[in-house]
């Protein structure tokens, strides 16, 4: 630790903190900027302690900058704010002053307080200690599962590519469910020629699509029963199944009042149109930055709807006679359903609170 000089009684402090797996470095400064001191700790307990109690030993400590509330730095930010302190997210630095100034974990700290008072980074981070952050691992297990169910089923149609003829002409007008089932009750015996081989390929990854299918089931019914739970409403939108509730509500996390209004939502989702004029051309593009798994659960919902749901359709049926390519009315769509979800949670999490209240 390196103390530069003591901070004036009235001072108000920032710190800013560049985490790490297995080390966390912070940063003191006051409110002019002026920077105090530098700290490095190791991620655990005692860790935590220690630089909460190094912040406060400046003065009053307006906020704490940290990187990385969502992976490195979730502990440190769960731990700051059962101490009643006030986490802000902060983004990584820009890479141009990075290439112009250097990079180091005691600048990148720093960056981190100074970018709280000049106001860029603002953000509340998810709290990250409630049912969201449980759907959220579940859907981890999930989301591997289905990936490699997929790729068990592409391998096994490999394989029947180059499988004996006599074999293949058994397998190739089959449909996925029937080759699978098909596959699963091989009885391949002693493996002593190609057909013999082929069939024990065949059987072992039929069965992991079986296991991993059983795998993806049970998750779902586990998501489902969560997201019900959290938000009895959401999943009454029409095109809303229990996957796309829980990318949203992943998205607005355990904290939904976080999210400042419907408007804040759609650019977190990447559905928000944003200013991208110059000189004599007014014009406006999508904010590309936004959560890309929450944008996509939005597009499965737009396709469903203009699929399946009637006032969906009259729409599109409206905005193509006005000229619109189906690219844009999908976007309008987009939209419209991010502004519905809004509605939907935030109504949902202000019943749950008054009726915590309540309680």
């Amino acid at each position: 630790m390196s103390s530069i000089s003591p901070p004036g009684p009235l001072s108000k402090i920032i710190i800013g903190v560049d985490t790490h797996k297995h080390v966390h470095v912070a940063v003191a400064i006051d409110d002019d900027g002026q920077r105090l001191g530098d700290l490095r700790v190791p991620v655990d307990s005692l860790g935590y302690q220690e630089l909460d109690r190094w912040a406060q030993s400046f003065g009053r400590v307006l906020a704490y900058g940290i990187e990385g509330t969502g992976s490195y730095g979730a502990n440190l930010t769960s731990y700051l704010r059962r101490q009643g302190r006030k986490v802000v997210e902060v983004n990584r630095g820009d890479r141009r002053a990075r290439r112009a100034n250097g990079k180091s974990d005691t600048l990148d700290a720093e960056l981190a307080a100074r970018s709280i008072i000049a106001g860029t980074s603002t953000a509340v981070p998810k709290s990250a200690d409630g049912t969201v952050e449980m759907i959220r691992k579940i859907k981890v297990a999930r989301d591997i599962a289905c990936k490699n169910r997929t790729s068990a089923i592409i391998s096994l149609k490999t394989v029947i590519v180059n499988t004996p003829q006599e074999l293949k002409e058994q397998l190739d007008s089959l449909g996925d469910k029937a080759l699978i089932q098909k596959c699963s009750g091989f009885r391949p015996g002693t493996v002593d020629d190609p057909i013999s081989a082929a069939k024990h390929t065949l059987r072992a990854l039929a069965r992991r699509w079986e296991f991993l299918n059983a795998e993806v089931k049970d998750h779902d019914a586990v998501i489902a029963k969560l997201t019900t739970s959290l938000s009895p409403t959401l999943c009454d939108g029409f095109g809303i199944g229990p996957d796309t509730a829980a990318e949203i509500l992943i998205v607005f996390g355990d904290n939904p009042d976080r999210v400042r209004s419907e408007a804040a939502f759609a650019k977190l989702c990447g559905v928000a149109p944003i200013p991208a004029s110059s000189g004599m051309t007014t014009r406006h593009r999508l904010a590309w930055n936004g959560h890309r798994q929450a944008n996509a659960a939005l597009y499965r919902t737009a396709i469903v709807r203009m699929q399946h749901h009637q006032p969906t359709k009259d729409y599109v049926a409206k905005r193509t006679a006005e000229g619109l390519s189906k690219r844009d009315i999908i976007r309008c769509l987009k939209r419209f359903i991010a502004r519905e979800i809004y509605g939907r949670v935030m109504a949902d999490f202000r019943a749950r609170t008054a009726l915590s209240a309540a309680a």
